[in-house]
């Protein structure tokens, strides 16, 4: 079965503009509203987008050059959305990076992805020294840019390095830089899909894909629902380093007035019900880790009378889950959404008033959604079936992996790895995953790249990963290894081992020794027995 949604009359898909146009018009048309509150401290769009002008050219005399990229590390900042619209208005690509990265990840990202330019804040200043080693060993490496931080941090950073270390205040110092000249068909972002030792895909997103994606979103949740003219204000746990984060902020640059956004610099549930009760918040983006969580809070004891749409994704979201946060909060709204960073976030979403159980809703503007058998014939209605996706919105490719690519966009659409069907009316629901990658918290998990993790450690010879499904967080990191003959290396001292070479959100919190990885009878790992074993009680 294949479904997809057209245009919506004068409401076309804003293809054919880069982002740092389409930035300029918004400033143009609702400059002097404040759009973003971030620690108590309100931001006009006209002020952030004087910073991103200035910015621009302090990053141009930093050494900026048309196609290079920018990793930006950091949390939730105004800084962030800053750094990004420089950065395009400079003509450079942006490399948002999640700061529970660790140093072997951070270090691939750089190296793989040539990073011109890094920005990121004190905290996470050493781990992004240590992970770009001496000009040698990051030889496109120019310089970091600091948010924040004295002259003697800059100084000892630059140091250790053997790299200017810029301070960001300074770069926004002179006059506004000139809006380069880009084909909105160029790469825009380049995110990492995840990964420590060299696997990791890098995914080159254009600016159109980038625009179509989000302009998808807006038509779903906001057209549809007959709310483009009401005022909203959405609290924004996400992090903008994201894929989900960096497409919800794309969005507001199509969005014609009313709107702004409560920006957390990072999600804590007791944080977040204040806000939403101090700034009558009507919306929010979440993934069903962040609705766990709130759970556990007494909300009656907050007036959340306000909101109303609570929109979920970046992984599966529990039906109970959804239905006691929507029990506990009358008249909000609780739909969930599905996308990948291969689609610029976004596949298909629930309009408004109109989900169903189970579904992730409904392709979204220009988002047309194949179910594939596996002899590559279209599934039936209701048929389980491999999803595909074609739109506006897909990757131009992995970066600089032709054949992997090539895999992933045959005939001309994105085979997802993901197994789901359509429904009579067109929604979709994602069953089950083809691929083995494990959803923890809404970040991918990847079990070779923790497989390869826990053979670091002298005493492991054989490792496999697997998911156990878990209510608070999707699914749990769960490792079995094999030692070396002698070894008696206790289980804790191998999950503190993981601790210590993987992000947070990766490590595995559980960790088995066994007296031999199961294989199956052609020589790989039994993931099925695997599974099931975790999942025995």
């Amino acid at each position: 079965m294949t479904v997809g949604t057209g245009d919506t009359g004068m409401l076309t898909a804003p293809t054919g503009s880069s982002l740092q146009r389409l930035a300029e018009a918004a400033w143009e048309r609702i400059g002097d509203e404040a759009v973003l509150v971030f620690e108590g401290r309100p931001w006009t769009l006209a002020e952030l987008g004087l910073r991103a002008r200035r910015l621009s050219a302090g990053l141009r005399d930093a050494g900026l050059r048309p196609g290079d990229r920018v990793v930006v590390m950091m949390a939730n900042c105004p800084e962030v959305g800053v750094a990004y619209q420089a950065t395009w208005r400079a003509g450079g690509v942006v490399t948002p990076v999640l700061f529970l990265l660790s140093e072997p990840e951070l270090r691939h990202v750089l190296t793989d992805g040539e990073a011109a330019l890094a920005v990121t804040t004190p905290e996470f200043l050493p781990k992004l020294v240590a992970a770009a080693g001496g000009p040698d060993e990051t030889p496109a490496l120019r310089g970091t840019v600091l948010v924040g931080g004295d002259e003697a941090t800059r100084a000892a950073a630059a140091e250790q390095s053997g790299r200017p270390v810029h301070d960001l205040a300074a770069l926004e110092g002179g006059d506004e830089g000139p809006l380069a000249d880009v084909d909105p068909a160029t790469p825009g972002a380049l995110l990492y899909t995840g990964g420590t030792t060299g696997r990791a895909k890098g995914v080159v997103l254009s600016h159109d894909a980038l625009s179509a994606s989000a302009w998808g979103g807006v038509l779903t949740t906001v057209v549809e629902s007959d709310d483009l003219g009401r005022s909203e204000v959405r609290l924004l746990p996400l992090p903008l380093s994201h894929v989900y984060g960096l497409m919800i902020s794309v969005a507001g640059l199509h969005t014609p007035t009313g709107r702004t956004s409560v920006l957390m610099r990072w999600f804590d549930p007791v944080g977040f019900l204040e806000l939403a009760q101090r700034y009558r918040a009507t919306v929010t983006s979440v993934v069903p880790s962040m609705l766990q969580l709130l759970l556990a809070q007494p909300l009656e004891d907050y007036d959340l009378s306000s909101l109303r749409q609570v929109g979920s994704g970046a992984a599966p979201l529990p039906r109970e889950v959804a239905e006691e946060f929507a029990r506990r909060v009358p008249g909000v709204s609780v739909s969930e959404g599905y996308g990948c960073t291969e689609t610029a976030g976004l596949i298909s979403a629930s309009p408004v008033g109109r989900s169903r159980p189970g579904s992730v809703g409904q392709p979204t503007h220009g988002v047309e959604v194949r179910i594939e058998l596996p002899d590559g014939s279209e599934a039936a209605t209701g048929q389980d079936g491999e999803i595909t996706v074609r739109g506006p919105g897909l990757m131009t490719g992995y970066w600089r992996a032709e054949r992997e690519t090539a895999h992933a966009l045959r005939g001309g659409r994105l085979h997802t790895g993901d197994v789901g069907h359509l429904d009579a009316d067109g929604y979709l629901y994602v069953v089950d995953r083809l691929k083995d990658l494990v959803i923890r918290s809404g970040f991918n998990v990847y079990p070779r790249d923790v497989e390869d993790a826990m053979l670091t450690h002298p005493d492991v010879v054989a490792a496999a990963v697997v998911g156990r499904p878990d209510p608070a967080v999707g699914e749990e990191v769960v490792a079995y290894v094999q030692l070396r003959p002698g070894a008696e290396v206790t289980e804790a001292a191998l999950v503190a081992h993981g601790r210590a070479v993987l992000s947070a959100a990766k490590y595995p919190r559980e960790v088995h020794v066994v007296p031999a990885v199961p294989l199956t009878s052609v020589g790989k790992v039994d993931r099925k027995r695997l599974r099931e074993a975790a999942a025995a009680p």
